[in-house]
């Protein structure tokens, strides 16, 4: 429309798309969307909701992605979208939103969700879901996710060990999943002290590198402010693009400063 000269309103945005959408013409659909969004208008929920009937599995992981960058209190004009694309991932979103379910229940609902669906959008959706949890405050939940999502392979090699060295593999997840492995991990090297386990020489954090659309260091910028927030002694790697590390005697000293803290805090 742009090209021929005509300026439409955000009704006749909406209403292209909605055509577009029924028709089964995506290119034009999203075209159009894209139009909508540099002429200043928001798309409403029956326009988004026309969008979902023309996709698969894929559209509805971008959907899970607008909810993770959507503010909480307005989630649940959201999830009536989501079930009508797909009423197995509605529901698991529900049970998030609206903090419903106890632990078996959800992971229950969520392996049936990941049963249901392709391969190929598996992590994508694991990734949203985490997310939504981080936002929302679910850290046990966010926890069982990246769990099913290890029990399902879905993610492979977060935490690897050799002798020199032990790492966090934090490349294909996103920055919801990758603060909750980093949390477990945490947990799990403190476990190791506990148990008597001697640390490697090395530790350190992979997050990979690239351009994000949110930021020109992509999950390295969020990691690199969230371990300042931890006070740990992990920094960036100048000959390793992506790396965190730290050495054995400053990941002890940080560990052991964590549990006084949570001790005193229990007492």
């Amino acid at each position: 429309m742009k090209s021929s000269g005509i300026c439409p309103d955000s009704w006749t945005f909406s209403s292209m798309i909605t055509m577009s959408s029924c028709c089964g013409k995506v290119s034009e659909a999203e075209n159009m969307l894209n139009e909508m969004f540099e002429a200043g208008f928001q798309p409403n929920i029956f326009v988004l909701t026309s969008l979902i009937q023309c996709y698969d599995d894929r559209f509805c992981g971008c959907l899970l992605n607008v909810m993770t960058q959507t503010p909480n209190e307005e989630l649940g004009k959201l999830v009536e979208c989501v079930e009508r694309a797909n009423p197995k991932l509605g529901h698991v979103v529900k049970l998030l939103v609206e903090e419903q379910g106890n632990e078996g229940s959800f992971k229950k609902e969520a392996a049936d969700l990941f049963d249901s669906i392709s391969t190929e959008v598996k992590k994508a959706y694991c990734n949203c879901l985490i997310d939504l949890c981080v936002n929302l405050n679910m850290l046990e939940r966010a926890c069982e996710l990246l769990d099913l999502g290890l029990t399902l392979e879905i993610y492979t090699v977060i935490q690897s060990k050799t002798s020199t060295q032990w790492s966090l593999n934090l490349k294909s997840l996103s920055s919801g999943a990758a603060l909750t492995a980093l949390h477990v991990w945490v947990n799990d090297l403190s476990k190791a002290l506990e148990a008597g386990e001697q640390l490697p020489p090395l530790l350190g954090i992979n997050t990979g590198h690239g351009k994000h659309k949110y930021s020109e260091k992509g999950l390295a910028n969020v990691f690199e402010s969230h371990l300042k927030e931890l006070n740990a002694p992990f920094h960036e790697a100048p000959d390793k693009v992506g790396w965190f590390l730290t050495t054995k005697v400053a990941a002890e000293s940080w560990l052991e400063s964590r549990k006084l803290a949570d001790a005193t805090v229990a007492a």
